[in-house]
């Protein structure tokens, strides 16, 4: 027999269930926190808070949940992922309530962080997404608990050399808490990428299957010209846009390019020219260049489009990763900051990016990415990457597989809870 706690003001009530019901465990949810009862000898899950405060993009919080769903579903674990923007979050996943307090979404508790924080119980582990800060009750919380949670910074992503060298390091606190630095990256030094288990597998079924592909292109009303090169574009704004669209509206090849609906489309517009702001399901077309705007897709549809396409422009953090995972050709336009100080980390990623490329194609690619993101004209040098697309597109490939190897980020994560006594 399996005992499960009602709890109503006032009255305890006790519920004996058979051990052979589907549900292992009755859980209480309430806006303050959860609790699990569970039978004597039954292994108790290891809980994790995540923290994520969306800035003015959606990678934060596209970082966090998709960390949050798979250690859920890869490492047995509950999870609650406290997100200050509920209506960033309802893009990235549709069926989710803007309104609710809290909500269980694909085995993840969603909950509103809100201004006025409400105690809460206090999990094992505790990750502080991209240095957001902590509410001061919860961290007060955090001191009374023992065992203390593991705390983590999860930092941003970095290809910088110093990485590996902080990556593990603790930060012992003002209050006697100790913060440690988890850094993603692409060493195995360092806390590796996000990548779920079977992803690879994933990606390569559906490349070898174009009648999957197909079928994916028409539920967005994706019809290219046979021979068409596919090109995806999320990226952030960029005044020299029109130089590369008039290559790509000039070229011998028809090119048919798609855009979801984000921060680049005003300079789209400004090509195109004509009145009115793009929207979902316009298509234009202006020489050898279909342009035709998207909608904005959940996570695993976007995946789908990246795996489509021969060629993906993407942005921040979260697309850039899957881009890689799908073995394609790609840029990154980088998150831009004050000083030039997003440069020297664009030079750090493709001076691993770029080894075991031909010297030819490296200088290639390294050219358009830079002419890209320091807002140089693109025409010439999207001319001599494509010179040179047999070699990079196998490149793409040997990339993602060696970057595969690796311990993926959840994974890690769980590592060194575990090997931290926990």
């Amino acid at each position: 027999m399996k005992t499960a706690l009602r709890v109503f003001p006032d009255v305890l009530i006790i519920v004996f269930r058979p051990v052979t019901e589907l549900v292992a465990e009755q859980r209480y949810e309430r806006q303050s926190g959860f609790f699990s009862i569970q039978t004597q000898g039954a292994r108790m899950k290891p809980s994790w808070d995540i923290f994520c405060s969306v800035v003015d993009n959606y990678g934060d919080a596209g970082v966090t949940w998709r960390l949050a769903r798979q250690l859920v579903a890869e490492h047995d674990v509950q999870v609650r992922l406290w997100i200050d923007d509920l209506a960033a979050f309802v893009r990235l996943c549709p069926d989710a309530d803007p309104c609710a307090s809290q909500q269980l979404r694909e085995g993840v508790s969603v909950c509103r962080w809100p201004a006025d924080w409400v105690s809460t119980t206090v999990p094992d582990v505790v990750i502080e997404a991209f240095a957001c800060r902590l509410p001061t009750p919860y961290t007060e919380s955090m001191l009374q608990r023992s065992p203390r949670p593991l705390w983590l910074n999860l930092e941003y992503l970095s290809a910088e050399d110093w990485v590996s060298g902080c990556h593990g390091l603790p930060s012992p606190q003002m209050n006697g808490l100790k913060k440690f630095f988890f850094f993603p990256g692409f060493a195995d030094t360092t806390g590796g990428l996000l990548r779920e288990r079977n992803l690879i597998i994933q990606r390569q079924a559906f490349q070898q299957d174009k009648a999957l592909q197909q079928a994916f292109l028409q539920e967005l009303n994706v019809e290219p010209l046979a021979g068409a090169r596919l090109i995806s574009v999320f990226a952030y704004e960029n005044p020299r846009l029109g130089s590369w669209l008039d290559a790509l509206a000039s070229d011998s090849r028809p090119n048919h390019l798609l855009v979801p609906e984000g921060r680049i489309l005003a300079d789209v517009q400004r090509w195109l020219g004509g009145e009115g702001e793009l929207h979902a399901g316009m298509v234009q077309i202006r020489g050898a260049l279909t342009v035709q705007v998207l909608p904005f897709i959940r996570q695993e549809r976007y995946d789908q489009l990246l795996w489509s396409c021969d060629f993906n422009v993407v942005r921040g953090e979260d697309s850039f990763v899957r881009a890689q995972w799908a073995g394609w050709p790609m840029l990154w336009h980088i998150y831009q900051q004050e000083d030039d100080a997003h440069l020297p980390k664009l030079d750090a990623f493709l001076a691993l990016y770029l080894v075991g490329l031909a010297p030819e194609a490296a200088q290639a690619v390294n050219r358009f990415w830079q002419s890209w993101n320091t807002g140089c004209d693109l025409s010439e040098s999207w001319q001599a990457l494509t010179e040179h697309w047999v070699q990079i597109e196998k490149h793409a490939e040997r990339w993602c597989q060696q970057q595969a190897a690796q311990t993926d980020l959840a994974t890690a994560l769980v590592q060194f809870y575990k090997e931290a006594g926990h």
